[in-house]
């Protein structure tokens, strides 16, 4: 009977091996004219995976490997480096992979415990608690997600502009993400005709301050959540101070000049904004990214002068079906967690319309406007205002 040396051995001779200074070119300094770079593999356990690991690396344990990896590496001729703290585990897994069709896999010799004497980059993970992985075990299994991007989530800060119709199932969806921290403008208190769509407060709120109403839900719902409660209108004397302290912002903002002026800010600020707005039975969502690079449009692009007094009645006046804001809240929650994780495709040049009673959606495509009389400046140039006289509020 063959020793398990003599079987490692033989699993060596037959898969692929390369050095930590090879994996270092390939993954980590990418040299020019190099294809994409390989997909690293960690196949350690998790008290081992807590000690440091390599950066970009995927963390898949050895008993999971066969499982998962086409959920990670779909195509089977992406070049993939798997590596374990010595060099055994890895064989083991790229001789697995090898036989599960893909072309290219290597095994790094001498693993992590090789990558660190050599003195290369490496990071630690943020370690979630037993409780944490409990609660978001649904997130983790998800390969465009797994803890890392649970930290990312955790780490994140989410200011929403509305504890109102649109603002409430949002942040309720990320508070149960896990968003570690979320703040909320606004100045009204709870009113008996905002429950029948505003589902962060209840009947025993009456009168009570939106914010506050807001704050005891979310964390009564989820205590990772840090709920930062603003009770203030934005105006062009505070904006900057408050949307500075967070990531993205959420636009459930019920007026023309709260819309004009965060739209200005953020693009000074450089914060992406998901905006949506709700009418009737028709809802609307998009995101201005405020990124040069991006090359989306911002809303000034749509929307380069407001309506005339009277043309654009709020939901106030005009009234709005109940289920609406929830929908439309949702894909707001939703487009946010996609900016954060750094995952799929943005609404970005894109507006989606949801007309309710016909049950249909339309997409239309948005440019930016060269000529844009904010986001054409560069953002040092951009003025902040108050446009209550520009949009003819009284």
């Amino acid at each position: 009977m063959a020793t398990f040396n003599e079987v490692l051995s033989q699993v060596k001779q037959g898969i692929h091996e390369v050095s930590a200074e090879d994996t270092k070119a390939r993954v980590l300094d990418d040299p020019k004219g190099s294809s994409a770079p390989p997909v690293l593999v960690d196949v350690r356990e998790r008290d081992e995976y807590e000690q440091g690991f390599i950066p970009t690396a995927e963390w898949i344990p050895r008993g999971f490997l066969e499982l998962k990896i086409e959920d990670l590496v779909a195509d089977r001729d992406r070049e993939v480096i798997v590596y374990c703290a010595g060099g055994v585990r890895s064989a083991l897994g790229a001789r697995s992979l090898s036989e599960l069709g893909y072309t290219k896999v290597s095994s790094m010799v001498g693993g992590f415990r090789a990558w660190k004497n050599a003195g290369f980059p490496f990071e630690r993970p943020r370690v979630l608690s037993a409780e944490q992985l409990k609660r978001y075990s649904r997130h983790i299994m998800l390969p465009e997600v797994g803890e890392a991007g649970q930290g990312k989530l955790l780490d994140a800060k989410v200011l929403f502009l509305g504890a109102g119709g649109l603002g409430s199932p949002s942040a309720l969806y990320l508070a149960a993400a896990g968003v570690g921290t979320i703040g909320i403008v606004d100045d009204d208190v709870v009113d008996e005709s905002n429950l029948q769509r505003q589902v962060l407060h209840n009947i025993e709120r009456l009168g009570m301050t939106k914010v506050e109403s807001a704050r005891k839900t979310l964390q009564a719902l989820n205590p990772d959540v840090k709920v930062i409660p603003i009770e203030d209108r934005l105006d062009s004397s505070n904006v900057l101070d408050i949307i500075s302290q967070y990531d993205l912002i959420v636009d459930g903002a019920d007026n023309f000049p709260t819309r004009y002026l965060l739209n200005d800010a953020s693009l000074k600020l450089g914060k992406p904004v998901v905006h949506a707005s709700i009418f009737r039975f028709e809802g609307q969502i998009t995101t201005f990214m405020a990124n040069p690079e991006d090359g989306g449009p911002c809303y000034r692009c749509l929307y380069p002068d407001p309506p005339p007094p009277g043309m654009a009645p709020s939901c106030q006046e005009a009234g709005v079906l109940g289920v609406l804001p929830g929908m439309i809240g949702m894909l707001q929650a939703n487009e946010a967690l996609k900016i954060i994780l750094g995952v799929g495709e943005s609404l970005s040049g894109r507006l989606m319309v949801f007309d309710a009673l016909a049950t249909t959606w339309r997409t239309m495509k948005l440019r930016k406007d060269p000529h844009c009389r904010v986001c054409s400046k560069p953002p040092e140039e951009i003025q902040l205002i108050d446009y209550e006289q520009f949009c003819n509020v009284q």
